[in-house]
C-alpha cells in the first residue's frame, strides 16, 4: 500500500509515522534525508526489471494507495483508493483525452506523482493506456521546454495553471505539442487560449479533488461547461453538490459551488470556502485574485482569509492579499484594485513579498499564508 503525502517536510513525515507506524521509504536514489527507514530498489542489470515478468493481476478491491490532501484548506487528510476504481477512473480519462487512439504518446509532467492529479494523470494513465511517461520532472520554464522538445511526437504536457503561466511569461521557446492537460486550480480562458496558440495543441482542463479523483473535463479555451466522466452524476442536497457513481468509492460532497446543467454537464462558480460576504456584498477569493493578477507588473498574487472566515463582532470578515510585484508599491496596487473591485474587498493587509509560499503543485497551503500574514503583523508592531 502506497502512502502519498503532499510534501516530505519533517512535520509531514512525523504525522505520517503517527498515522502508519510501519511506514518505510522505497527509493532508487542515494540515501535520502528523510526520517524513515529506507529500502534501496536496485536498478542494476541483474535487478528484478531485467527478468521476465508478467503484469500482475491485482484484486480490484485492494487498497492501492492512501492519498493525502494538499493542506491548502487545512491539515492534510488521508483518503483510501482501491485499485479497481483508480483504474476505471484513469481509463475513462485516457478515452476522454484521446490517449487510447493507437498512437503511443510521450507524456511529460510538471506535477509531482504523489499529488492525486499527478498520480492519476501521469503515472496511472500511462500504465493503463499503453503510453510512455518521461522520468524527468522539470520545474523551470526553460527546462520544461527542453524536456518536451526531446520527446518524440505525439507528446503530451501534464501541468498546472501556475506552471503554464510562468512558462508562457518567460522568454523560453515553446516547442509544439499534441495535447496539454491542466488541473489543481481554475484556469482562465485567456491563459488557455494563449497556451493553445503557443503550443499548437488543444488544452484540456480536468476537474476533480483528492477526495473524489477526477470527475470531468472541458476545453477551456472554447467552453465554460464541464462534462462528467461516464457513470458519474451530480445531485444537489441542501444547496451542496454531491458526486456519485462511476469510479467513486462513495457519495462525495464537493467543496465547490456547482450549477448542474443536465445529467452530463455543469458549471463551476468557485470554492464554497472562497465565498466572501462583507457588509452584504458578495464576491469570491478566486475573483479577487484574478483581478489582482490582472494588474500590469504583478508577477503573482493571491487574496486569502488571514484568519478563519467568520463574522467578527463588528460585522466584518477581513480579507488579505500577498503579491509579488517588483517595482510597484502598495499605494499603486491599492489604487489599481479600486478600479477593479468594490472598495469593501480591498485587502487589509496588502503584503508585498519576494515570492509566494507555493508547494510543488502551485497551490498555497492555508497555514503558510496565515503564517505569512502573522509575521507581517508582528513586524509591524515592532516598528
Amino acid at each position: 500500500m502506497s502512502l502519498l503525502p503532499p510534501t516530505h517536510t519533517p512535520e509531514v513525515i512525523r504525522r505520517l509515522t503517527a498515522f502508519a507506524p510501519d511506514v518505510f521509504c522505497l527509493t532508487d536514489q542515494e540515501p535520502r534525508d528523510i526520517g524513515l527507514p529506507q529500502v534501496r530498489y536496485s536498478t542494476s542489470e541483474d535487478g528484478p526489471e531485467a527478468r521476465d515478468w508478467h503484469v500482475p493481476q491485482i484484486d480490484a478491491s485492494q487498497t492501492a494507495a492512501i492519498v493525502f490532501t494538499s493542506g491548502s484548506s487545512g491539515l492534510p487528510v488521508p483518503h483510501r483508493k482501491t485499485w479497481g476504481r483508480l483504474v476505471r477512473c484513469v481509463r475513462d480519462e485516457a478515452e476522454r483525452l484521446g490517449l487510447m487512439d493507437g498512437h503511443a504518446h510521450a507524456m511529460l509532467a510538471t506535477v509531482p506523482p504523489q499529488h492525486m492529479y499527478g498520480f492519476e494523470s501521469s503515472v496511472l494513465v500511462a500504465l493503463q493506456s499503453a503510453n510512455g511517461l518521461c522520468a524527468e520532472h522539470p520545474f523551470y520554464p526553460a527546462d520544461v521546454c527542453a524536456a518536451l522538445e526531446r520527446l518524440p511526437r505525439p507528446r503530451t504536457l501534464v501541468s498546472t495553471p501556475i506552471h503554464l503561466r510562468a512558462l508562457l511569461a518567460s522568454q523560453a521557446e515553446v516547442p509544439p505539442a499534441d495535447l496539454i492537460v491542466s488541473a489543481t486550480a481554475p484556469l482562465s480562458q485567456e491563459l488557455a487560449r494563449e497556451a493553445e496558440q503557443r503550443f499548437g495543441a488543444p488544452l484540456m482542463e480536468i476537474y476533480g479533488s483528492t477526495e473524489s479523483g477526477q470527475l470531468a473535463t472541458r476545453r477551456t479555451a472554447r467552453e465554460r461547461e464541464w462534462r462528467l466522466w461516464p457513470g458519474v452524476c451530480l445531485t444537489l442536497d441542501e444547496g451542496r453538490a454531491w458526486a456519485r457513481g462511476g469510479h467513486l468509492e462513495q457519495p462525495t460532497p464537493m467543496c465547490d459551488e456547482l450549477e448542474v446543467i443536465d445529467a452530463e454537464r455543469f458549471l463551476l462558480h468557485g470554492r464554497l470556502a472562497d465565498l466572501v460576504n462583507i457588509a452584504g456584498k458578495r464576491s469570491s477569493l478566486a475573483y479577487l485574485t484574478h483581478q489582482l493578477n490582472s494588474i500590469a507588473g504583478v508577477v503573482d498574487g493571491v487574496f486569502f482569509f488571514p484568519e478563519e472566515p467568520q463574522t467578527s463582532t463588528a460585522g466584518v470578515t477581513r480579507v488579505a492579499a500577498a503579491v509579488v510585484a517588483p517595482g510597484l508599491d502598495a499605494r499603486h496596487l491599492t489604487e489599481e484594485l479600486r478600479q477593479r473591485i468594490d472598495p469593501v474587498f480591498l485587502p487589509r493587509p496588502l503584503l508585498l513579498v519576494d515570492r509566494l509560499p507555493r508547494n510543488s503543485t502551485g497551490k498555497l497551503p492555508r497555514e503558510s499564508l496565515r503564517t505569512l500574514a502573522a509575521g507581517a503583523s508582528v513586524a509591524a508592531r515592532r516598528v
